[in-house]
């Protein structure tokens, strides 16, 4: 038994000082840029690489996020349907109201509020993989051309209020025509700072809007949408 704990002990070690190594060496400062016209103009230059104005227009959008909560938003209406497990929930996003069904029975405004508050949080955070680049002049942004540890050049957005996380930052790498090809992100609930998940293989909308469908962190995770359209 000793021995069993020994091995266990020594497998642990050595599991902490690889987190620790792979720390130390993926962690990233938060770069230092300047806010201005040219930062703005980058912005717009980005978003407009994707149809910004077309997205403005698109009235309805429906997608899978990761095979786990189905949407279809309804922004003309402010309307969002959610459906995982057994529950589909419907709501605005603006006021956070709206009805909850499980296993097909409505629930009880008491029964509904908490799952209602999982809906939005999830859609805050599923939305984000779907229209980020969307969201560069959003109330509470600031814009900013960064360099970033590995040499790239960037522009960083920072949500200072507003949200479910103000204070994160997420520095767009853009190519030749603007498109973002990833974003490394600063954010509250990620262990380490420079984190980069790929922005790719773009779908256009009927509306004309392009939108990734595929985010992969280093080759092996993918923030993926399904169903797009």
């Amino acid at each position: 038994m000793k021995k069993v704990f020994r091995i266990l002990g020594i497998a642990l070690l050595a599991l902490l000082l690889f987190f620790f190594g792979f720390y130390l060496v993926e962690n990233e400062k938060l770069p230092q840029g300047q806010e201005g016209a040219e930062a703005d103009r980058i912005a717009e230059a980005m978003m407009a690489s994707l149809n910004k104005t077309a997205w403005d227009t698109t009235r309805v959008v429906s997608w899978n996020f990761k095979g786990i909560h189905e949407y279809i938003w309804e922004r003309d209406k402010d309307l969002v349907t959610a459906t995982w497990g057994d529950y589909e929930v419907q709501f605005s996003t603006r006021r956070k109201f709206g009805s909850v069904m499980k296993n097909g029975e409505k629930l009880s405004v008491e029964e509904s509020e908490p799952v209602l508050q999982k809906a939005y949080d999830y859609f805050n955070n599923d939305s984000f993989w779907l229209y980020a680049p969307f969201k560069a002049f959003d109330p509470g942004t600031e814009r900013r051309i960064v360099t970033c540890k590995d040499g790239q050049k960037g522009l960083m957005v920072t949500y200072t209020s507003g949200g479910t996380a103000p204070g994160d930052s997420y520095v767009w790498i853009l190519d030749e025509n603007n498109r973002p090809t990833s974003v490394k992100m600063w954010v509250s609930i990620l262990p380490i700072g420079g984190m980069e998940f790929t922005w790719e293989n773009y779908k256009t909308l009927p509306s004309g809007a392009l939108i990734a469908q595929d985010h992969h962190l280093y080759g092996a995770v993918n923030v993926d949408i399904k169903k797009l359209q």
